[in-house]
């Protein structure tokens, strides 16, 4: 199962949705983004939000046409986004989707990005990835993991999370390391690339941002 999250980020910034439609997709709303599910002809199962960002209008036809509404007070300890990330990882799907988490407010992206420790801290095995037009981010904690060459998004990036992250080492890249300790701040391992269709990067202590992308 594969649970698609749309917030309401800058509609420019949006890859096309429909190549991340499938017969086991779900589809959830964040706010605004609900609205710009809605003009897509793609009705949400779920919908989250204070939806202080849609006018009365709007509103309306969201609640005409969303069974699955959840209203909040905009007085609240989580972020919209939360509270559909939240839900998400409650249905235990393999992959979840976060579409319009990024542009406008920069403290938005910094939260957003901050949510993919969501399912680590839950020890949720769901993969979960941001994505905009440009950009693939999603975290992995401490291991050996396989990453395959994509040429639309070209480079990879790998910043730390935590405070440092040990025995960093990339093989299939144009800028390979070997157990290199790189810390918080570290700009060492931005715009790398793929030499052949597979690579594969391990560490043994810290989290990694690891961000794919193109120009």
């Amino acid at each position: 199962m594969i649970i698609n999250i749309l917030a309401g980020g800058p509609e420019e910034l949006l890859p096309d949705l429909s190549s991340y439609q499938g017969d086991e997709t779900i589809w959830v709303g964040v706010d605004r983004g609900v609205y710009h599910l809605i003009n897509r002809d793609i009705i949400p199962s779920m919908a989250f939000g204070d939806f202080d960002s849609v006018s009365e209008e709007e509103l309306s036809a969201i609640e005409h046409q969303v069974t699955g509404l959840k209203k909040y007070k905009p007085e609240k300890d989580e972020t919209d986004m939360e509270l559909a990330l939240n839900w998400a990882l409650e249905q235990k799907p393999d992959t979840i989707h976060l579409f319009g988490a990024t542009g406008g407010r920069l403290d938005h992206l910094l939260a957003n990005v901050q949510l993919l420790l969501n399912p680590i801290k839950s020890k949720n095995p769901a993969n979960v990835y941001l994505i905009d037009e440009k950009n693939i981010v999603f975290l992995k904690e401490a291991g050996r993991y396989t990453i395959e060459k994509v040429a639309a998004k070209k480079y990879i990036s790998f910043v730390p999370l935590t405070l440092d992250v040990t025995d960093l080492t990339l093989e299939g890249f144009k800028y390979p390391l070997k157990n290199r300790h790189i810390y918080l701040g570290s700009t060492l391992c931005i715009s790398n690339e793929l030499i052949s269709d597979y690579g594969t990067f391990s560490f043994s202590k810290g989290i990694l941002i690891v961000v794919r992308s193109n120009d």
